[in-house]
């Protein structure tokens, strides 16, 4: 059947580029998108909407932010993985989406190709560590 995502993401050109991306490099198809934490949070709690990997941005239209959004996927079934990609990738924030639940988090400048990496991983069949927490 293979790998299913859901994208939180403002920019829609960033969240067009992701979608592309994801299906040409790792054959991962995109069924949901989201541009606020609203919207994604909605999206995620209609049991009639099933995915296997949420990428999502900390920076989001509206009120509320990507970091809500980590909140509400704690309770995730398993083989659910959630990664962030972000703009704002210090340290203290990697320390804090690792806290909240996340598999991983990448910075939309620098990291990229280790994003794209461990989604074409994990759609091989083998996925990637989580990230240690610190």
């Amino acid at each position: 059947m293979g790998i299913t995502a859901f994208i939180v993401e403002d920019s829609p050109a960033i969240r067009e580029a992701l979608i592309e991306t994801l299906a040409e490099l790792a054959d991962i198809r995109t069924v949901g998108a989201a541009s606020s934490e609203r919207a994604a949070k909605d999206w995620l709690a209609d049991p009639a909407h099933a995915w296997d990997l949420a990428i999502v941005d900390l920076v989001l239209e509206g009120p509320g932010s990507g970091l809500g959004v980590l909140r509400a996927l704690r309770p995730r079934r398993a083989g659910q993985h959630v990664l962030v990609l972000t703009a704002t990738a210090s340290p203290a924030v990697r320390e804090q989406c690792l806290a909240l639940g996340c598999d991983a988090v990448f910075d939309k400048a620098m990291e990229q190709d280790a994003l794209l990496a461990w989604c074409a991983a994990l759609a091989g069949g083998s996925p990637p560590p989580r990230e240690p927490r610190t």
